[in-house]
């Protein structure tokens, strides 16, 4: 019945997803017993192995006898003038691996904003990718409890993609399995990241003060004050939605180990915990004096929010800050003498508090092979996996053609030349929805060109200084980045209020929000009680007792 109700809860189209549900029971066969976990090469897949009865695997080095379909999720994040299914690098990476392998590799869009829409209802329709995937355990975590994975066996990973095993053999024994069943396989995950926020320099500069003095919530509200009076415009805000890491510079530091993981969660909101009411109370008390975007809740993509910035309404925009970013030539256009700048870290952290933050677990994307792929078509992800790690394949998606999409400099960095704009163009994200797969990250031989390799791919034209402040400020908040709670079993209850309680959230907070600051704590009491009897509750009694059991990281 938990299972159905997470189906139901998680689609719209309840009929079609019951029925995924009595399709899905079982495929994971779980033992009851928590039986431990089977040595590699005895082929643990339900759909049957690779292996012959010797253990010895099928070789599939000269390709395919028979035609295999390989069908491989890509985010799709609406990239104009880009077609995530075909482009010139979807068909270099058939004609590379596909033909020689007697493969035909597809590509699968996943809407980056509602991805797990997408997975559901496509594997209500049974038409999901050979792979499944998602960057937060969490969700990862609901797709095994919907049965939707299939259990893998190391050995044929190892002999298909003996490269990619290499690289992650450490990463997959440690996080891979749950209840004793071996089901993740994992991207690497190097320890930098090119998330930021920019800010309207000249618009800090012209109410009397510098981006350097924005050392405190309160500071940075003294700013949106100064905005609002000049008449130049006000920051940016967006719908909370998918990802609730907004608490984060409103807790308590040092650490309550206990208390994070019962709260801190990535796919369900923590509304009820103080670090929440914080956050809320200085929303509330943003928007009512005006210094934020009043349609934050109608802001529900990066499109929509960008735009607000493009267009000179909004000071702060967050972004993946690369290369051929286009938000600097966007907003030059609408506003010639624009000045940006990088947010610092302490700017949203209330005085007396740390400038906390979510450490990545040391994993990018978290994998499972469909319960309905086959033997072959597991093989060939491995062999893909195999084939795009290899240096020269990983280089090539990662940067183009040479003398097109790029220089070398006298490090070996490709340098890119961005006002490319041939077949080969990478995409905005620099094909990061492919490679994705192997790594997180660009890397280099040594961290040393690495980083410059960082400061490359991260500096758009003319912002080189952007890129190194955004790397001086990670390196500097460093020790305040902490990652959540990794439970080892499958929390059932956030799976069955998951889909209900992210859709409660949103009114509630948006109604805590928008209220007059004299009605905030009766509403958000309400708010509370509305929440906890939603399911929070229960989600929380869960937790506590796998806490209570030492069932987490």
């Amino acid at each position: 019945m938990r299972k159905i109700r997470i189906a139901m809860l998680t689609m719209a189209l309840v009929l079609v997803l019951s029925v995924l549900a009595a399709c899905t029971d079982g495929n994971n066969g779980t033992d009851s017993n928590g039986n431990n976990t089977p040595p590699a090469g005895e082929g643990a897949s339900d759909n049957g192995g690779n292996a012959d009865a010797d253990g010895e695997y099928a070789d599939y080095s000269g390709g395919f006898p028979e035609r295999v379909t390989l069908e491989i999720p890509v985010y799709e994040r609406a990239f104009e003038g880009w077609n995530v299914t075909d482009n010139y690098y979807t068909r270099w990476m058939q004609q590379e691996f596909g033909d020689p392998n007697n493969i035909e590799v597809k590509f699968t869009p996943i809407t980056r904003s509602s991805e797990v829409t997408d997975y559901e209802q496509l594997l209500a329709s049974r038409r999901a990718p050979d792979i499944i995937f998602h960057y937060d355990m969490p969700q990862a975590l609901a797709y095994y409890g919907e049965d939707v994975m299939q259990e893998l066996d190391y050995g044929e990973i190892e002999h298909y993609a003996p490269t990619y095993w290499a690289n992650m053999r450490a990463t997959i024994e440690q996080y891979g399995s749950v209840n004793g069943e071996r089901v993740f396989f994992f991207a690497a995950r190097p320890a930098a990241d090119n998330f930021t926020t920019l800010i309207r320099k000249d618009w800090v500069e012209q109410v009397g003060m510098k981006v350097e003095d924005l050392t405190s919530l309160e500071t940075y509200n003294d700013m949106l004050a100064k905005w609002k009076e000049a008449r130049l415009g006000v920051g940016g805000a967006s719908l909370l939605q998918n990802n609730y890491t907004y608490s984060y510079p409103f807790r308590e530091w040092p650490i309550d180990e206990q208390e994070r993981a019962l709260y801190s969660d990535l796919s369900v909101a923590d509304l009820t915990w103080a670090a929440s009411e914080r956050y809320l109370r200085n929303l509330n008390t943003q928007y009512n004096n005006g210094w934020i975007d009043r349609e934050f809740y109608l802001r529900n993509d990066d499109n929509k929010i960008k735009a607000e910035f493009v267009a000179g309404k909004t000071g702060t925009y967050g972004l993946y800050l690369t290369s051929n970013a286009d938000v600097f030539a966007a907003t030059l256009a609408n506003n010639p003498d624009a000045e940006f700048a990088i947010l610092p870290p302490r700017a949203l952290i209330p005085e007396g508090y740390e400038p906390q933050g979510r450490a990545y677990w040391p994993f990018g994307l978290i994998m499972g092979i469909n319960y309905e792929s086959t033997p072959e078509e597991r093989a060939a992800v491995w062999m893909y996996l195999e084939w795009m790690s290899q240096p020269d394949n990983l280089f090539f998606l990662q940067n183009g053609v040479e003398g097109q999409n790029y220089t070398l400099d006298a490090d070996g960095i490709a340098v890119k030349e961005a006002d490319y704009a041939g077949e080969s163009k990478l995409s905005n994200n620099n094909n990061k929805d492919y490679w994705a797969l192997v790594t997180e990250m660009a890397e280099y031989e040594s961290a040393e060109v690495t980083r410059k390799a960082y400061l490359r791919n991260w500096a758009p034209p003319g912002y080189e200084g952007l890129a190194e402040v955004m790397l001086q400020y990670y390196d500097e908040v460093a020790e305040y980045r902490t990652p959540d709670a990794l439970y080892s079993v499958v929390l059932e209850t956030v799976g069955e209020y998951k889909a209900d309680l992210n859709a409660l959230f949103q009114e509630l907070y948006v109604k805590l929000a928008l209220a007059p600051e004299g009605e905030f704590d009766a509403l958000y009491e309400d708010a509370k009680q509305t929440y906890l009897d939603a399911g929070y509750q229960e989600i929380l009694d869960e937790k506590q007792q796998a806490i209570e059991a030492g069932q987490y990281s």
